[in-house]
């Protein structure tokens, strides 16, 4: 079987969980003891391999000096890769596309090629209406890319319950033709392993207890809500945030004056992370850590949470999306609840509740180290028996044999 795999994100270009999905999907599916495809995968950087059964080749943007002169630079650009996509894949029996960013090239594959097209949906994009913020009017364009692909498409792959259920809900998609095959963790990679030194060379003192962010700077991941919620927090601990890349100035300004008046009212350390950490620091960070907090108003699964869970870390995480599939409320940690504003800008519906809900979770859980305790180690057995990567690429497998047979019936 010959797989074209079309994804933006792949090593070592990751910024977010479309990318670790992509990196660990490929990997597993090259190292299936039986039936192992040819695998040609196609993203946006300047990659390049050639093995047996794996080719990969990465698209650089338009080097053309008239370029930076255009308009909608986010939308085109992208689009320009998908063109060279086109023109660079081989042969395949099944294509399969990761994102927004590669839709357009698995379309027109799809018919130029004749075979069918798998789409992975990692998010919606009328569930992330701060995306305009970042892509202007061409926002329009990449959520008609999003519906036109999904139409247009032989199988989905959804990767949690509560995504499939908004794909059906928004696109109006066939459930028929829609699969949940959830998100994984590399289980040998994020285990609980103690270092302090590493808390050292981040400024984290390792005899204090701490709470832990990991993620961008966006209004998706809710950060400033767990900001607004420090000063209500137990004045024992210290807050680690390790957060960058904002979304756009206005965030990133945002931000950091809600910091600045977080230490002022809070009364003990906290610690701001804005680079790019990488695994090998990050994994002691999460096994030292009290408690994850995953704050997102939008996570249509949240590999975070799955990170931390793995090195045995109790999470406190909102109520949403695939997150209450990952979470489970009183024995892994502690889901609070969520309710959207619904005014199309994505964030809860009352902001301060929402803060001092969060507060009140965090709080509950330091004043119970037992109970931390118990949830920390129900969340690696968890994510040991239901999230593995090797499980998810047989399942994939399974799906890409399902949907070519369907195809020549």
């Amino acid at each position: 079987m010959k797989i074209l795999f079309l994804t933006n994100e792949y090593p070592p270009h990751i910024y977010g969980g479309a990318g670790v999905h992509a990196q660990h999907l490929t990997s597993e599916l090259l190292n299936l003891e039986s039936e192992k495809p040819d695998l040609e995968i196609l993203c946006f950087g300047d990659q390049e391999k050639s093995e047996k059964n794996n080719r990969l080749l990465g698209i650089r943007g338009p080097s053309e000096p008239s370029f930076g002169a255009l308009r909608y630079k986010k939308l085109l650009d992208p689009l320009y890769r998908n063109l060279i996509m086109v023109g660079s894949a081989g042969k395949a029996d099944l294509i399969h596309c990761h994102t927004w960013y590669t839709y357009l090239a698995g379309c027109l594959l799809k018919q130029i090629m004749g075979i069918p097209l798998i789409i992975t949906a990692h998010s919606l994009e009328p569930l992330r209406p701060w995306k305009k913020e970042q892509l202007g009017d061409a926002y329009h364009a990449t959520s008609w890319l999003e519906k036109t692909a999904l139409e247009n498409s032989d199988a989905v792959i959804a990767v949690s319950e509560a995504m499939k259920s908004d794909m059906v809900s928004i696109y109006n998609i066939n459930p028929a033709k829609a699969r949940v095959i959830y998100n994984g963790i590399d289980i040998e990679h994020f285990r609980k392993i103690e270092n302090p030194e590493i808390l050292t060379k981040y400024g984290i003192d390792p005899q204090k207890p701490y709470v832990l962010f990991v993620g961008r700077i966006t209004l998706q991941k809710g950060i400033i809500h767990l900001v607004d919620a420090i000063p209500r927090l137990k004045k024992d601990i210290q807050v680690v945030l390790c957060a960058g890349a904002p979304d756009n100035d206005e965030i990133a300004e945002e931000m950091k004056q809600k910091v600045n008046n977080a230490k002022k009212s809070f009364g003990n350390d906290i610690i701001w992370i804005t680079k790019c950490l990488p695994e090998k620091d990050l994994v002691p960070l999460y096994s030292h850590a009290s408690i994850f907090v995953c704050p997102s108003v939008y996570e249509p699964f949240g590999i975070i949470n799955l990170e931390a869970m793995a090195c045995e870390t109790a999470v406190v995480a909102s109520a949403t999306g695939g997150i209450q599939e990952v979470v489970q409320d009183g024995q892994t940690g502690i889901l609070v609840p969520f309710e959207s504003s619904g005014n199309g800008k994505g964030g809860p519906k009352n902001p301060e509740k929402f803060s001092m809900d969060l507060a009140g979770a965090i709080n509950s859980l330091l004043q119970s180290p037992e109970k931390i305790k118990k949830m920390a180690a129900a969340s690696r057995q968890r994510v040991e028996e239901k999230f593995s990567w090797k499980s998810i690429a047989k399942q994939t497998m399974a799906f890409y044999r399902e949907t070519i047979e369907a195809q020549r019936l």
